[in-house]
């Protein structure tokens, strides 16, 4: 997530002036054909300014349901750290000795609500991971030109990986390691965490660690997170509707191509000055319209590891800092901070 008030103009440049630069060059190779009098056609301007207002009308349609879609996935972690919070408030409060007749001890009350804890915190990175593997029509699908604007990202704004190292470490850190590679094997390891959660605390109910209202509630609990994990998951493998994605690439190329046959030769009427001016200026309307186009792209699909994601990592974060302070830790990892300007 970009948390400056302005983009970097350098930063803009590296990750998206490849458009700038096709679209000069094919602005510039059109104007030459028009100043060697290589080709005569003129496109009235008129039809070609309706046919960009119906474009910018159908690319403003589209980027809007694009940010409904992000906006949701923000929500949804927002209730996420939410609901994260309760939990560990009710594992903290409701396993007591309160109702057995033998009692554990402190360190063994304090095993279990660690036990419980770090599951979920395991869980939370869990999920993180499996949302970031890419789907086909997703920008950070493995093809050639998007690796390499992924592996920039990477490079430059630091955490935010696909199958990185501070998922697999958290979990083996946060899991008993039979638990752990028990876990790990299963497709769905952040939904088997939780079936574990669920069956941990049946057995603590069988001790009269915790009453029947009070698993009830933890379970209800423990539902939510399914919840939340469905949601996000249904905006992880439903891309915005291809008619919509495709169809208005589609209409945004047709536009560009139409541009220089109509605003170059418009111009050349007022000399061959104006010939040449018309190359950045036609280049500069394609290049709205692409940008337009691609903002609309990234929007959409808010789990992809790249800098316009959901900052899931610092959000997993916050609640693990927070979690673990309700135990009474005191040696916790630092919050994620941005870097340069994103916050991943």
């Amino acid at each position: 997530m970009i948390v400056t008030k302005n983009v970097d103009f350098i930063t803009l440049i590296k990750v998206r002036g490849k458009h700038i630069i096709w679209l000069t060059a094919f602005m510039g190779f059109i104007a030459i054909l028009y100043y060697f009098k290589l080709i005569t056609i003129i496109v009235p301007w008129l039809p070609v300014s309706v046919i960009g207002t119906a474009v910018a009308f159908y690319v403003g349609f589209k980027n809007n349901q694009a940010y409904d879609r992000m906006w949701e996935a923000r929500k949804i972690w927002g209730a996420i750290i939410n609901d994260s919070r309760t939990w560990g408030m009710m594992v903290d409060a409701y396993i007591t000795n309160l109702f057995i007749d033998n009692n554990k001890t402190e360190k063994e009350i304090h095993e279990i609500k660690q036990r419980l804890i770090y599951r979920h915190i395991a869980w939370l990175y869990a999920h993180r991971s499996q949302l970031l593997v890419p789907t086909v029509w997703e920008d950070g699908y493995s093809k050639e030109s998007n690796s390499k604007t992924m592996n920039y990202q990477k490079k430059k704004f630091g955490i935010g990986l696909v199958d990185d190292e501070i998922t697999r470490t958290e979990l083996k850190l946060f899991l008993p390691k039979e638990e752990h590679d028990r876990l790990v094997a299963y497709v769905n390891t952040a939904t088997q965490i939780i079936n574990e959660q669920s069956r941990d605390i049946a057995k603590l109910k069988e001790q009269n660690l915790i009453t029947e209202l009070r698993q009830i509630e933890m379970k209800k609990l423990l539902r939510s997170f399914y919840e939340f994990q469905g949601k996000n998951e249904r905006i992880k493998k439903f891309p915005l509707p291809r008619q919509y994605a495709h169809m208005s690439r589609i209409f945004v190329g047709v536009f560009v191509l139409l541009i220089p046959f109509s605003m170059i030769p418009e111009l050349s009427k007022l000399g061959d000055w104006a010939l040449w001016i018309s190359i950045p200026l036609c280049a500069l309307i394609g290049w709205v319209y692409v940008m337009m186009e691609i903002v609309g792209d990234f929007t959409a699909n808010p789990f992809q590891g790249l800098i316009y994601d959901i900052p899931m990592m610092s959000l997993c974060r916050t609640i693990e800092i927070d979690l673990r302070e309700m135990l009474g830790e005191t040696d916790l990892p630092p919050a994620i901070k941005a870097k340069n300007g994103v916050l991943m």
